[in-house]
């Protein structure tokens, strides 16, 4: 049934309809309600293989490579023809199978992140997969949920919900029980229907869901529409990149076959035509797709195995380019397994059972051991040191209503009549706004030394919680804003919260890194100053920024306090975002959120990063997603992203300097002698074999100095070092060339097929590490299998009777071999000097490090 069907029925109806009850669906129920109505998810475009393998044909180089068969084939070059619609194949189906599993990866990737409903299932509270919703589960909903599927609303706190996502309209909208006397088919007056995709703002609600997947109101939008990709800054310079260099080869290659024309005449024209398509192909870096592609799938999977999960394969970047983290201080630096250490009260049993009565307790009043999942930590913890009689004495109060606890306001509310009628309204939450709001302390506690006594427990780290209360008249039935003032303080409770092992660890590492860490909380002074200075953040919390300080700055005060400090507390989401963007305007900011409340500076910060139990509308807007809440989990995942990105432009950086000083050597002696330096086969070929160990980069490792500058990915703070390798690749061609100019030609083409490869070889090994070759860290095992495969393949294959035949080599004078082998170690030593030289000198420009 469409929603509307159901704005006019009341919740008996609506339970009725979908033979269900109050107590839920029962298993037996919700299995044959999802045979008969499918698992509540919503099918994109899925994975189209076809679309991926038709962009293997929309590349430039396949355009190249398949105007050269076209040639080879008009002038009866059918074995150069034959050889060169190899290496189309095999470009495709390289590009095609990498492409393929990085979209398979993503996939994958995403169903670890969990999605979850809390649910009444054969009459207990139960969470389950949000797939396994059927029509007619009660489903329960609190703030910073997204609505798993459209529900008829049952019972409604507070509530408010954004429906942006469905109307867009960006002001939260109130929900209500009743039925309407006609039936309502617009969404944005449905007032008590919950849409699917919408996400509760604030207050609590139980819903009946009328409608699973393809059957919502987002599941007909989202099947007619499809998501937009967002492309990474690195994705676009990347492309830019590579069209610039295709551009700047294409009109060299040009110049050179219009001077070859006048010198030599159209004689053998098309010989030619193909030997510069062959060039062209040898100089791009046509590995680039399947080199980036795979270090991105193949990091993707690595960051997974240690907790973190990227939502797209670009964020890759995004984290490893993060230069300050933005982090909370609970359950990243700290635990979060609250104990409760102590109550400080003049009448003990009376705060116990007023704490306890704060708690929501539930449809039928009752609490249990098992209720730990619909209780927030310090609740628990109170709840489980609470005496047994006072939890019994607890279920003799009636509950009326509650005002939910909110990171504005900082308490919580309960509105509670006892077995004489008597009304009550107990507050609990931050001590400083509990006693702000106080007039009246129970035990002869003053005010000053309360505040003395909670900020000493603040030094040593302690977290606390207060509690008061107010006699109501016995015709209030509602709590009002000002009910909750001239309350009387009844007590204080003090919980541990221990610091996790790894925080000092991931403190040190992040220095290393040159990660800058901020601690941006809601927690007092003292406790941010405590756990800061255990972790090695801060030497004490005279060191701490407190928003109220923040609002007295000036805007420059204020901006170099954000970036001169690294502990802010009593830290509210708007400052969050104010703080985030301060910081952008100098660094690439990285922030940790897990509430609602977060979503705004999740949004803003260049990335934005949750935990798997954060609320949906956090792990929806973030960019990436941590499946263990720890800080060196995440400081790793940024470790990892350097690496990834590094081993990236290792590869750019190799193939440019090696292929240019190539390009331009082979082009110009080309047009001095009456044969072809190297066939165009031979050219391909150089080309698929030195793609192998350069492909193998993406496994390399990396030296820590490489690491502690994100901003030096970028390839212009290369290209003078990349530019003199190219000059250096090109004087040794020469070189060559003096040397063997005499012996045959096909000599030399083979000759220079073993120099080409072996040269580039070496050069991999000159530019994976800016220090002396021999004191780096070890090359990755892919990478130096592949150099010494590739090394025993080059020089073994011009004696094999088949490449004879079909690359038209011959076997090389042993003579000639050993000079080949001499330049070529002769090249790696000036190579190294080169790279040494530049990178004693070198500073990298736009890098900040603290």
């Amino acid at each position: 049934m469409p929603f509307y069907q159901y704005t006019d029925k009341t919740t008996a109806e609506t339970l009725e309809l979908l033979k269900s009850s109050e107590n839920g669906l029962t298993k037996k129920e919700a299995s044959l309600a999802l045979e008969k109505y499918g698992l509540n998810e919503i099918k994109g475009g899925g994975l189209s293989w076809i679309k991926i393998l038709i962009r293997q044909f929309k590349s430039p180089f396949f355009y190249l490579l398949f105007f050269a068969v076209v040639v080879s084939t008009f002038i009866g070059d059918q074995i150069d023809s034959l050889v060169i619609f190899s290496f189309i194949f095999l470009n495709v189906t390289i590009g095609f199978s990498q492409e393929y599993r990085a979209e398979k990866s993503v996939s994958l990737l995403k169903k670890i992140i969990p999605h979850k409903a809390k649910v009444m299932r054969d009459g207990k509270e139960q969470v389950i997969d949000k797939k396994f919703l059927a029509p007619g589960d009660m489903v329960f909903l609190e703030p910073g949920d997204t609505a798993p599927a459209d529900l008829r609303v049952f019972e409604a706190l507070d509530f408010l919900v954004d429906e942006s996502a469905i109307t867009g309209e960006s002001n939260p909208v109130s929900k209500v029980t009743e039925k309407f006397s006609v039936q309502e088919k617009e969404i944005y007056l449905a007032k008590n229907i919950i849409f699917a995709g919408t996400n509760v703002v604030a207050g609590r609600l139980a819903g009946i869901v009328v409608a699973t997947g393809k059957d919502t109101i987002f599941g007909g939008i989202a099947s007619s529409v499809s998501k937009d990709i967002k492309i990474s800054v690195y994705e676009k310079n990347i492309a830019y990149f590579a069209r610039l260099v295709l551009k700047i080869v294409s009109i060299t290659i040009t110049l050179i076959f219009i001077a070859n024309v006048l010198i030599k005449g159209l004689n053998g024209f098309f010989d030619f035509l193909l030997f510069c398509v062959a060039l062209i192909v040898s100089i791009l870096p046509e590995a680039l797709p399947a080199v980036v592609t795979f270090s991105l799938s193949k990091g993707s999977i690595k960051l997974a195995k240690k907790n973190v999960v990227v939502k797209r394969l670009s964020a890759i970047e995004d984290l490893g380019n993060v230069e300050i983290l933005c982090t909370d201080k609970t359950g990243t630096l700290t635990q979060n397994k609250l104990s409760l250490e102590k109550m400080i009260s003049s009448d003990k049993e009376k705060c116990f059972l007023y704490a306890i009565l704060s708690f929501n307790p539930g449809k039928d009043g009752i609490l249990t051991q098992s209720d730990k999942k619909i209780l927030n930590p310090f609740d628990y913890a109170i709840f489980q040191r609470s005496p047994e009689k006072l939890i019994k004495q607890s279920r003799k109060f009636s509950f009326i209503s509650e005002s939910i606890f909110n990171s504005v306001k900082m308490t919580s509310s309960s509105f509670v009549e006892s077995p004489g009628k008597e009304k009550l309204l107990i507050v609990k939450g931050s001590p400083d706004v509990v006693l702000k709001n106080c007039s009246k302390f129970a035990g002869g506690f003053t005010k000053r030394e309360l505040k003395e006594d909670i900020a000493k427990e603040g030094d040593f780290g302690k977290r606390v919680l207060a509690i008061a209360y107010k006699k109501l008249p016995k015709t209030k039935n509602k709590i009002e804003k000002e009910d909750e003032k001239g309350l009387t303080f009844l007590g204080y409770f003090v919980f541990d919260d221990s610091i996790k092992n790894t925080a000092k660890d991931a403190i040190e590492l992040s220095k290393r890194l040159g990660v800058q860490i901020k601690m941006i909380t809601g927690d007092s002074k003292e406790v941010a100053g405590y756990v800061g200075s255990r972790i090695g953040m801060i030497t004490g919390s005279n060191e701490v920024v407190l928003q109220e300080e923040l609002e007295a700055m000036s805007k420059d005060e204020f901006d170099m306090a954000c970036g001169e400090k690294d502990v802010f507390a009593r830290i509210s989401p708007d400052m969050k975002r104010k703080i985030i963007k301060s910081l952008q305007k100098r660094y690439t900011v990285g922030f940790l959120g897990d509430g609602i409340n977060d979503a705004p500076a999740l949004k803003i910060s260049d990335v934005g990063i949750a935990v798997a139990g954060a609320s949906d509308i956090a792990k929806e807007t973030a960019d990436v997603v941590l499946l263990e809440r720890d800080l060196r989990v995440i400081v790793n995942g940024i470790k990892d992203g350097r690496t990834i990105f590094s081993n990236i432009n290792k590869y750019i950086k190799c193939s440019l300097a090696s292929n240019f000083g190539n390009f331009y050597s082979i082009a110009v002696i080309s047009l001095f002698i009456d044969f072809l330096p190297m066939l165009p086969a031979q050219i391909l070929l150089v080309n698929i074999l030195s793609d192998f160990p350069m492909i193998s980069i993406a496994t390399d490792s990396v030296d820590i100095e490489e690491l502690r500058r994100p901003k030096a990915y970028q390839l212009s703070q290369s290209l003078p070092l990349i530019i003199g390798l190219a000059l250096v690749s090109t004087v040794f061609d020469f070189i060559f060339f003096a040397i063997v100019k005499d012996q045959a030609p096909q000599t030399i083409q083979t000759l220079w097929f073993i120099e080409s490869i072996l040269s580039e070889i070496a050069l991999i090994f000159v530019i994976r590490t800016k220090h002396k070759f021999w004191k780096a860290k070890n090359p990755g095992f892919w990478l130096s299998m592949f150099a010494i495969v590739d090394s025993i393949l080059v020089v073994a294959l011009p004696f094999m009777p088949f490449s004879q035949e079909w690359f038209h080599f011959v076997q090389p004078p042993l003579l000639y071999l050993g000079i080949v082998m001499f330049l070529t170690a002769l090249y790696f030593y000036i190579s190294e000097w080169l790279k040494l030289t530049f990178f004693r000198y070198w500073k990298p420009a736009n890098c900040v490090v603290k």
